[in-house]
């Protein structure tokens, strides 16, 4: 396994050392621990100003950047160390969670050189870092072949072969005998069409007479051009070829300087399959989110949202959002409300809120006590989901008389009371787990009961909007969010909320989902 991960070095074979930049540690961590189990020897960066000062520091071979960053994003990151690096190819493989064709385009136009969507697929990273470490290997050993090839024609040791005005060769040096095959004495007074493959044997005495003649130049004197020799095997191989006139003794000569093209052809090749493979990828994973956002929509697009004394408001921080509100009515007319935020953002959390809203509608419409609906949601949860992954979520149920509401919150922000003036009358805090943590008896799930007053409103909300932070690094915070809801009228909190929300950030975008949900507290 290692030895597809290392490169020669003077000192023999060393291991691959890749550059890590994620801001989030545990990704951090998780892909450090994997790549060290490869054998390889890793360094990592919390952000773009990171990578590039460690890629300046420790002169990594393969650089695994994430997109989302503070500071300075991957993009710009990528374009940097590319500038940086010169003409020493530096493969660049994005993780993200952005799996639009405009990320991956935009990435790919910053100096990407493969891209991989979040959450990691670990054996998907394993198999691209062996493809990228072979073509690596091509390619730094077709870059030390080209410098020693740049030497060796300083000193005309290339491959050299002179001819006269009829195509018959005069001379030749080693380097041509190892390209084509023939000893020395099997080429010298042999006419040099003998070295090419049809349709250049037949056409080049005819080329070379009309030039001599001094007719255009089809081959002779055009300079360098890629061309196809014949060894003496039969193979037929790329090669490069100059071609310079001379005079010696009053007569024209003509000097070729070759050279075997083939390895960069092959790791070009390599390059545009590797391209081809890249973008089906995408197309495949473009089809696939645009099934799984059908779904999620019909999951959570259901007529309990448009009900008058519901507000809400989702914006994702990717094109899928980990983030979900849910309302509906009970037979009575009793009204069940949930905001849920799942671990992590984008596809792999919207996922993982499709057994909430499935349970949560399901039962909810059926009128099931809040207890139970929350002791169901958390057992499917606990069966359908992996370890590490989990729902904070608030849920309410309020009477239909708009009298009385049970609030459940399991490791959610607080739920707000708001009185008719927009001060906070009340705040229902978490006194549960999330979703999908632990076991629970449904005996032992508690909820707070709160009495209602006439223009009550209840106000839940995730932790990406008090937590969204603005290009200086301050958070929007409760503080704002109270003042915003408390200086306008209740049926234009959410709007100012988000006006807030949005000056507050100017042009920097939220790295986290945000969600916001007000509900009227009248009769139904």
């Amino acid at each position: 396994m290692k030895a597809e991960l290392t490169l020669n070095t003077d000192g023999g074979q060393a291991p691959l050392k890749v550059l890590v930049v994620d801001d989030t540690a545990t990704n951090r961590l998780m892909l450090q621990v994997f790549l060290r189990k490869l054998g390889l020897e890793v360094v990592v960066a919390e952000d773009g100003a990171q990578g590039v000062a460690a890629y300046e520091r420790e002169m990594p071979d393969i650089v695994l950047m994430d997109v989302m960053m503070p500071v300075m994003d991957g993009y710009e990151a990528t374009r940097r160390i590319k500038a940086l690096s010169g003409e020493r190819w530096i493969p660049v493989i994005f993780l993200s969670a952005l799996d639009s064709e405009e990320s991956l385009v935009t990435g790919l136009d910053a100096g990407g050189d493969d891209y991989l969507s979040k959450p990691v697929n670990f054996v998907v990273l394993d198999a691209k870092l062996r493809s990228t470490a072979r073509t690596l290997a091509l390619q730094r050993s077709l870059e030390d072949e080209r410098q020693r090839t740049a030497a060796i024609t300083d000193n005309l040791v290339d491959g050299v072969i002179t001819i006269d005005v009829s195509g018959k060769m005069l001379t030749c040096n080693p380097a041509i005998e190892g390209m084509f095959g023939y000893v020395r004495d099997e080429m010298i007074g042999k006419n040099v069409s003998m070295l090419m493959p049809e349709p250049y044997r037949s056409e080049h005495d005819g080329y070379l007479a009309h030039y001599v003649k001094g007719g255009q130049p089809r081959i002779l004197g055009v300079g360098q051009r890629e061309l196809r020799g014949r060894r003496k095997s039969g193979e037929v191989f790329a090669l490069e070829l100059g071609i310079s006139e001379m005079r010696v003794a009053g007569s024209r000569q003509f000097i070729g300087v070759l050279h075997d093209a083939s390895e960069r052809v092959m790791v070009e090749r390599k390059l545009r399959e590797n391209a081809a493979a890249l973008q089906a990828y995408h197309d495949t994973q473009q089809e696939a989110n645009a099934l799984a956002q059908t779904i999620l929509s019909r999951q959570m697009q259901r007529a309990g949202l448009n009900d008058p004394c519901v507000r809400y408001w989702l914006a994702p921080a990717e094109n899928f959002s980990g983030d979900v509100v849910a309302a509906t009515r009970g037979p009575r007319g009793d009204l069940y409300a949930l905001l849920a935020d799942a671990t992590g953002h984008g596809l792999g959390a919207a996922i993982c809120t499709i057994p909430v809203l499935s349970v949560f509608y399901g039962m909810g419409e059926t009128g099931m006590p809040l207890a139970r609906i929350v002791h169901e949601v958390n057992s499917q949860l606990q069966v359908t989901l992996p370890v590490s992954h989990f729902v904070a979520a608030s849920m309410l149920c309020i009477a239909c008389d708009g009298s009385h509401a049970d609030i459940w919150v399991g490791g959610a922000p607080d739920v707000l009371v708001l009185d008719a003036g927009g001060h906070v009358r009340q705040r229902v805090a978490s006194s549960s787990l999330p979703l999908g943590i632990d076991a629970s008896d449904r005996d032992s799930i508690s909820h707070v009961g709160v009495d209602l007053q006439p223009g009550d409103q209840l106000v839940l909300f995730s932790d990406g909007l008090v937590e969204a932070e603005n290009g200086a690094g301050q958070v929007f915070g409760h503080d704002r969010l109270l003042l915003a809801l408390g200086s306008v009228a209740p049926d234009r909190r959410l709007e100012s909320v988000k006006l807030a929300l949005a000056q507050h950030l100017g042009a920097t975008t939220s790295h986290d989902d945000v969600s916001l949900m007000i509900v009227d507290c009248g009769p139904a």
